[in-house]
């Protein structure tokens, strides 16, 4: 059996916002590039023709992802008001050793990652290292860029 995709609700509407633009307004946008790509004749020789095709099938394969993916999914209960110790959906704020610099993170699961937005995958270094641990402790986290040490300071939801 697959593994569960975890999800936090706004997750999920984001989600479902995202198939019904894909499938609606998008999938007419692409049929009227194709049309249009056509037009311009022969389409053996037409890269407007084909990148639309292209860029059709990679919104395609979109779809067939976030399809696969409300199939398959389990909504992280984000009620339990235990901020005790870091978990999915907490939101917790960390010192970064060594620079004194202070970081706030979303802990979501990996098809909600935004790192513009602090939100990191529970499957990711940092992520890994901050569940399951509380206020005042430190972890390591072994990142592509080396190893990073930060402290917990504030853990919420």
């Amino acid at each position: 059996m697959a593994k569960k995709i975890m999800l936090t609700e706004e997750g999920l509407a984001n989600l479902e916002e995202e198939l019904k633009y894909l499938k609606g307004e998008k999938r007419k946008e692409m049929a009227e590039k194709i049309k249009l790509a056509r037009s311009y004749g022969d389409l053996s020789e037409n890269s407007e023709y084909d990148d639309a095709k292209n860029e059709q099938a990679i919104m395609e394969a979109r779809i067939r992802d976030i399809e696969a993916t409300l199939k398959n999914y389990e909504l992280i209960d984000e009620s339990d008001d235990n901020v005790q110790h870091v978990r999915l959906s907490s939101r917790v704020k960390v010192e970064m050793i060594g620079t004194g610099s202070t970081r706030e993170f979303k802990i979501v699961g990996a098809n909600e990652v935004n790192p513009s937005e602090g939100k990191i995958s529970d499957e990711s270094p940092i992520g890994r290292a901050l569940v399951g641990h509380g206020v005042g402790d430190a972890v390591e986290a072994e990142t592509p860029g080396g190893t990073v040490g930060l402290k917990i300071l504030e853990i919420g939801k």
